[in-house]
């Protein structure tokens, strides 16, 4: 594996010439060299204002297009700047703290306690209408386990049925359909 280059190529992707100008000033700043976009940059600074998504690593400044695999706010400092290009570059996702996106768009206080990695198992066998038994199979884990781990479920999602149950955990996005 070879190791990161000291310099990132980096191009500027943003609106008008003053933030684009911003920008450019930020790259510098943060050590890297300025490209332009056909110039095959290692990651892309924007400012999010655009809308489109590049086939580039892209850190978005001030933004809250969640499309974007790096999301920084409107103040970040250069050393920020730093890190986030070369994490995405790297092939990294990167959220500053605070942004909607490190909940998936449901306000922390809604997010109720973590599920363990068998529990997500459980419930997406559950949205799958799996009976204990044919979900322990899938799972190769017997239908008493499966059955502990729909009662922490219940607990934890607040929920009186396995239907509530699922419906709380898409809401919340814990699984997918």
């Amino acid at each position: 594996m070879n190791p990161a280059p000291d310099r990132l190529r980096v191009a500027v992707a943003a609106v008008d010439l003053r933030a684009r100008n911003r920008l450019a000033s930020l790259v510098e700043q943060s050590g890297h060299e300025v490209v332009e976009l056909e110039g095959c940059p290692d990651a892309v600074l924007s400012d999010g204002a655009e809308g489109t998504v590049l086939a580039v690593p892209t850190v978005a400044v001030g933004s809250d297009e969640h499309e974007f695999p790096g999301l920084l706010p409107a103040d970040a400092t250069a050393r920020q700047i730093d890190a986030a290009l070369r994490a995405v570059a790297a092939g990294l996702t990167v959220r500053a703290p605070g942004l909607r996106n490190r909940t998936f768009g449901v306000p922390t206080e809604d997010l109720g306690p973590l599920l363990t990695p068998r529990e997500v198992e459980v419930l997406q066998a559950l949205s799958d209408g799996l009976s204990n038994k044919a979900a322990g199979r899938r799972l190769g884990i017997s239908p008493h386990t499966v059955k502990f781990h729909i009662e922490a479920l219940f607990r934890k999602l607040r929920a009186g049925s396995r239907a509530e149950v699922v419906a709380k955990g898409l809401k919340r996005g814990l699984f997918e359909v």
